[in-house]
């Protein structure tokens, strides 16, 4: 963990393992998916402790609090050592994620192309 007092937000979220790159890290807020403290941010812009963020990755939303900075990215114990996260937030998250989990999938899962008979079963379900 670095001693500094700001750290470029790009930067944290990749060292606080949200994002597998900084170029990721950085397309995501320029599309809009971070908040910082309720407002959108640029990916230059300082995060400090105590800042609140709102993260958006694909049907997931994060919503933690900075507690310590960091420039670098280590093991995943110490990037989780970075923030505090939301409880109800998390909640919200898990009981989505077990939603998606049971939720039936309308996609064709079997071998090959799908027979005349199948491609019809397909179509009924979608509802096409």
């Amino acid at each position: 963990m670095a001693g500094t007092e700001r750290v470029r937000l790009d930067r944290w979220l990749w060292a606080a393992r949200f994002f597998k790159t900084r170029a990721l890290a950085a397309a995501a807020i320029g599309a809009g998916k971070i908040q910082v403290n309720g407002a959108r941010a640029k990916r230059a812009r300082p995060v400090a402790v105590g800042d609140q963020l709102r993260i958006r990755r694909g049907p997931y939303e994060y919503v933690v609090r900075v507690r310590a900075l960091s420039e670098h990215r280590g093991p995943p114990a110490i990037a989780a050592a970075l923030y505090d996260e939301d409880v109800e937030g998390r909640r919200v998250r898990e009981r989505l994620a077990e939603q998606l989990r049971v939720a039936p999938s309308l996609r064709y899962e079997g071998k090959g192309r799908p027979t005349k008979r199948e491609r019809r079963e397909i179509e009924r379900l979608k509802g096409e």
